[in-house]
């Protein structure tokens, strides 16, 4: 069987990282055939589009993506690509479990925490306008169906993969009609999973008791701007942004991709460290029901990383982007 993924190799260190993904996807045996697109930055230049059509068209027929990072343009009209293919094509569930790598040193060694964050709603939806001047009204919008879908896979993914507590993560204290229906449609959910411990904590207190004891929590289930911002913060201890994977995941379709930036003052010069995009691709291999494939680069990653001789800057050695592929292919060729 080939699996048909569109590819978004991204713009900055993008391309370089991508690569270097491709080459360890490719040496698994999996059969792969690939469709690249350009977006952001590099596609406006060409198409006068941040997100060809052709682009759309791809995911839409092959339901599964790829994607390097992408410069936003900041300010202007243009909203975030990322979000605007979320919203596309339906990626309601952001997900991101945040492990740390063997030999990597690290403030909180251990911790195995899976982040589940509403992705299509929330105070993203980006209604926003001036009611009068100098007053600017933001709507966060909450839906049941909303709530409901991201908390039903929260709990179906605990169930399948052994997960002993859900907490969610709200602000139903200051906003109760909107986190107070987020927090109902998972309590709803949660009664059918009386094996999953469910708790909840306000937003503001999550945050310290996370710095404080990350061991605490299992998975935490967050709208869509408290999960961008805890996703961010744990991120932090295995390392930060570089080396986590995320997945956004729809009904029929899902893009795996790294989150951190662009970083275009080292893009070119093959520094770049590809475990980010790596990991997401692992998320990939599983979605694609390739666990064997998905085991054989997660160990050679992490053979890597416990070997530290041919580690990236960002994480204390001296190899570049492909002499670190190298090293993973190394590994999976023994």
């Amino acid at each position: 069987m080939t699996h048909k993924v569109t590819l978004i190799p991204g713009d900055g260190i993008g391309p370089e990282v991508t690569q270097a993904v491709v080459r360890v996807l490719e040496a698994t045996g999996v059969k792969w055939e690939w469709e690249r697109f350009a977006a952001g930055a590099e596609a406006f230049e060409i198409h006068g589009e941040y997100i060809p059509a052709e682009l759309y068209a791809s995911i839409e027929r092959n339901k599964v993506a790829l994607k390097g990072p992408v410069t936003t343009p900041i300010g202007g009209g243009f909203k975030s690509i990322n979000v605007t293919l979320r919203k596309k094509f339906e990626l309601y569930a952001n997900f991101r479990p945040i492990k740390n790598l063997p030999g990597l040193e690290s403030r909180y060694p251990g911790v195995d925490l899976i982040i589940v964050r509403e992705n299509t709603e929330g105070e993203y939806v980006g209604l926003e306008h001036e009611v009068v001047p100098g007053v600017v009204e933001s709507i966060k919008v909450i839906t049941e169906k909303g709530s409901t879908r991201i908390a039903q896979f929260a709990f179906d993914y605990a169930r399948k993969h052994g997960r002993k507590k859900i907490h969610s993560i709200h602000k139903a204290n200051i906003m109760k009609l909107s986190d107070g229906l987020f927090l109902k449609c998972a309590r709803k959910v949660s009664e059918g999973f009386p094996e999953i411990q469910y708790g909840e904590h306000i937003i503001d207190n999550t945050c310290m008791q996370l710095v404080m004891n990350p061991y605490q929590y299992d998975t935490l289930l967050l709208e869509n701007l408290y999960g961008d911002i805890v996703s961010d913060l744990c991120a932090a201890f295995v390392g930060g942004l570089g080396l986590v994977p995320g997945a956004n995941i729809g009904v029929d379709c899902a893009i795996f991709e790294a989150v951190h930036g662009s970083a275009p003052d080292i893009a070119g010069k093959d520094l770049a460290n590809p475990t980010a995009l790596l990991q997401s691709a692992i998320l990939m291999l599983r979605y694609l029901d390739e666990s064997d494939a998905a085991d054989r680069v997660q160990k050679a990653l992490e053979t890597v990383y416990t070997e530290k001789k041919t580690l990236t800057r960002d994480v204390g050695g001296t190899a570049g982007t492909s002499q670190f592929a190298d090293a993973v292919l190394a590994v999976m060729a023994h």
